[in-house]
């Protein structure tokens, strides 16, 4: 192939995934399956590791995703909110790890934290003095809306939280969904449960927003004023202390062989929980390693969603 050819066939892709992030993110009204949109993006990331010239601003590499709609105030995010890279099989699960062990130069040993992917809404909450402040969704990842009002209005997000070890100053965030039962009272209105969190949570007008039952899971955090975490593990339950809901399904795991093995475990037992979940997020336990691995420019080295196949999907009609 011609490299000018090359270069029509990926600036075309960059603007089908830019054309659909922007149905997915700013209108909650995708056109593709989440299993269509990885693919995607997949083709892209492929492309540019095979032709070091080809390199867009826009391309899912530099980029999470996408800017704040205008209807809301802007609010930069202290500590960047990135999307996570992708595992498919056990080959990126291998190639993640190896990533990690060559950044570090050394041949270590580590826990992984595990986590169900929830398909909903990312979404940010500071705490100041144990108040909650702001409220902000993830936009592009240095910039969300501040959607604090719509945030009140979901019960398992606490206003305040009296619990002394609380830092003086933390962000924490998590995914706000809604639970399937609640989703088929309200299917006439959206198209999947995804969107119905999204354009209920961006709502102008709060009122509007709580009259969803919304649900919130916590499950990390950014800024914090006072960095006493060790492990990822650890912090969750400090979560639960804070008042906050987290994950029944979350599991501490070592080696690649058993996340594997808990993937597959997990693939079909995914259809019996009461909320929707595209895979299952593997972080580094250790929260100084995670600190000495950093960030890629769109997403931390430190963690990675390891989706479901797209055979194993199904679609209610």
């Amino acid at each position: 192939m011609e490299k000018e050819e090359i270069k029509k066939k990926y600036k075309l892709k960059i603007k089908k995934i830019n054309k659909h992030n922007k149905l997915y993110y700013e209108d909650s009204s995708p056109e593709i399956s989440d299993a269509e949109y990885d693919f995607l993006k997949k083709e892209i990331i492929e492309l540019e590791k095979k032709y070091s010239y080809l390199n867009n601003s826009k391309s899912p590499s530099n980029s999470v995703g996408f800017k704040p709609s205008k209807n809301f105030e802007k609010f930069k995010h202290r500590v960047q909110m990135l999307s996570l890279s992708n595992a498919f099989d056990r080959e990126d699960l291998v190639n993640f790890e190896k990533k990690i062990l060559n950044f570090l130069n050394k041949k270590i040993q580590f826990d992984y934290s595990v986590e169900p992917k929830i398909d909903g809404i990312s979404a940010s909450l500071t705490y100041i003095n144990g108040v909650l402040t702001y409220g902000v969704s993830r936009g592009d990842g240095n910039e969300g809306e501040l959607i604090t009002s719509n945030l009140k209005t979901i019960k398992d997000i606490p206003n305040k939280i009296s619990n002394s070890n609380i830092p003086k100053e933390i962000e924490i965030r998590g995914e706000v969904f809604i639970e399937k039962k609640d989703f088929q009272k309200i299917n006439y209105k959206f198209a999947n449960a995804r969107n119905a969190a999204s354009g209920t949570l961006r709502q102008k007008d709060p009122r509007e927003t709580s009259k969803i039952p919304l649900k919130f899971i916590a499950y990390t955090y950014g800024y914090t004023s006072d960095e006493k975490f060790k492990n990822q593990s650890d912090f969750l339950k400090e979560l639960k202390s804070w008042g906050f809901i987290t994950s029944n399904h979350n599991q501490v795991i070592k080696g690649i062989d058993e996340l594997v093995r808990f993937h597959q475990k997990f693939e079909t037992k995914r259809f019996d929980l009461n909320y929707d979940i595209d895979g299952l997020v593997y972080k580094i336990n250790n929260i100084e390693l995670q600190k000495r691995l950093g960030f890629t420019s769109n997403a931390p080295r430190w963690a990675i969603a390891h989706k479901f196949s797209a055979d194993h999907a199904y679609s209610e009609i």
